[in-house]
């Protein structure tokens, strides 16, 4: 971290690339601290991203966090837990009751969702460009440090360059800023597909998210199991999310076409709920889970990585916008505490301490996760953890807090004990 600049229009002491969650969720905490934050976002709010929509405690948390208005009159849909379907059983979790995290989730289409938190961080004092297409880096000849980035703005596509002595990549699973500054995709860590698509539905009020751990193609008169796992999630808004993920470790994941998969599925459901393509709302889209810190190091000369990034989908649930929220806010403290020191080599120091933070944090979670994809990757496993599982309720709730990441950090119940403890002896890679 260089000494800072005077600032101007076109330089800041941070740099924030992409306003999805991960990256209006760190701008937030550094304007909040008072330091000077551009955020560079290449398309123009309101804009759609391919999600499920669904948001657990560990996400409603950070949205507290950042002061967002979670109320229902402010368009916000609460859930009281997870419904799980699968091997003829239907259970229904309710969310653990934790002092660490709220009891409740929370239904918000991405396509405001990522402008309420972009908002929020403009509140704050970052200062927002819209239709700002990011290119190249810039960087220190003598030490390869990034010093700024290249862009094009507005409609016109004018040519600009922005300076700050730290940038932070938020620019989601393809990442070109950080592949620029040579960080490239682990292919050692898994990676998942979402695809999902919105219908017209009485289901749309549902208070609880449900997921789909068996996906039958009932057409033709015959039954095949499908590979991955399904969702349906209702909107509050007269529609319901429905999609499917599937993870690479799935020896189908190359051969089907995804898009057809999730039709499939939906034409297996009961007619009454509407899954049918006349009620359909909005095309079939799919996008990239990157999982388990699949881009690493977190941080490297001036760079710091967040969310999709830097792979921070959980394994176990594909859930994304939780951590990308969480590694937001921790590489946000990190940079406050570095710039409040005194000289280049204290603050370099203080930046190394991201990269640690994030495997202390979530380390050994993620590698007990990697090793949980593993076995579901194989549909005869999946179908007896089903078959056996489903029926019996406190393994369910074990499962539950473990898929979702919900213990309490320090103390809790024997569960969350055992989990804390699994994810604190599992090496941290």
């Amino acid at each position: 971290m260089t000494e800072p600049q005077p600032l101007t229009e076109h330089t800041a002491d941070v740099i924030v690339v992409g306003a999805g969650p991960a990256g209006s969720t760190t701008a937030y905490h550094l304007a909040k601290a008072g330091l000077d934050v551009l955020l560079l976002e290449k398309t123009a709010f309101p804009r759609e991203k391919v999600c499920g929509d669904g948001l657990t405690p560990r996400a409603v948390k950070e949205l507290v966090a950042m002061g967002i208005d979670i109320s229902e009159e402010a368009g916000w849909l609460r859930n009281k837990g997870l419904r799980i379907i699968g091997g003829g059983v239907r259970l229904q979790l309710d969310w653990p009751d934790l002092a660490s995290y709220p009891d409740y989730g929370l239904v918000r289409k991405r396509e405001d969702f990522d402008e309420q938190l972009a908002r929020q961080a403009q509140k704050a004092g970052a200062r927002l460009h819209e239709r700002c297409t990011v290119g190249a880096p810039i960087t220190d000849d003598r030490t390869g440090r990034i010093t700024g980035v290249h862009a094009k703005l507005g409609d016109d596509k004018r040519e600009v360059t922005f300076h700050a002595p730290l940038v932070v990549a938020a620019d989601g699973n393809s990442s070109r800023l950080s592949l620029a500054m040579g960080l490239h995709r682990r292919e050692d860590r898994p990676m998942g597909v979402a695809v999902r698509t919105y219908f017209t539905s009485p289901r749309h009020e549902d208070d609880y998210l449900e997921s789909w751990l068996e996906l039958w193609d009932r057409r033709g008169g015959q039954e095949r199991l499908l590979p991955g796992y399904g969702w349906i999630f209702g909107m509050g808004d007269g529609t319901s999310n429905v999609g499917l993920g599937v993870l690479n470790t799935s020896a189908a994941f190359k051969e089907l076409d995804w898009r057809e998969v999730l039709k499939a599925w939906c034409a297996s459901m009961p007619e009454d709920w509407g899954y049918t393509p006349e009620n359909m709302t909005g095309p079939i889209r799919g996008a990239a889970l990157p999982m388990a810190f699949n881009r690493q190091p977190h941080y490297t000369k001036g760079l710091l990585l967040v969310g999709d990034a830097g792979g921070l989908v959980n394994p176990f649930n594909g859930e994304g916008i939780a951590y990308a929220m969480e590694s937001g806010r921790i590489a946000a403290d990190v940079i406050v505490q570095a710039a409040a020191r005194t000289t280049p080599a204290q603050r370099e120091l203080a930046l190394l301490n991201y990269p640690k933070i994030l495997k202390d944090t979530y380390g050994g979670y993620y590698t007990l996760g990697r090793a949980f994809v593993k076995l579901i990757g194989n549909p005869k496993v999946m179908k007896i953890a089903t078959q056996r599982g489903l029926t019996h309720p406190l393994l369910m709730k074990f499962t539950l807090k473990l898929l979702a990441n919900l213990t309490e950090p320090t103390g809790g119940d024997a569960m969350d004990r055992l989990i804390n403890g699994l994810s604190k002896v599992a090496p941290k890679a």
